[in-house]
């Protein structure tokens, strides 16, 4: 659990509340009218959320990736159905 402050009264103990994050291992969140409005965490917290951040993020790409290429072509499914046709945009050549 963080401890919370007011913005106005952080300002005048950034000093503690910087010690309390480094050496008490603290989270800090400074409130403005009662709502969040930063964190202060210490470096090796924000290396983890950066770090944590990071594999979530190259998670969900080789998710995606192995999804799309899991996907049949349009080429194989035209095949498989039977159709000839395709949609083409207006202006994409062959039209009259």
């Amino acid at each position: 659990m963080a401890y919370e402050i007011p913005v106005t009264q952080a300002r005048a103990e950034l000093a503690e509340l910087i010690n309390r994050v480094v050496y008490g291992g603290e989270r800090v969140v400074v409130t403005r009218h009662g709502k969040p409005l930063v964190a202060l965490v210490s470096a090796a917290d924000l290396e983890r959320l950066e770090t944590a951040e990071q594999v979530a993020e190259e998670s969900a790409v080789s998710s995606v990736s192995s999804l799309r290429s899991a996907e049949p072509s349009a080429t194989g499914e035209r095949g498989r159905f039977g159709i000839a046709a395709e949609h083409r945009r207006p202006g994409a050549g062959g039209g009259v």
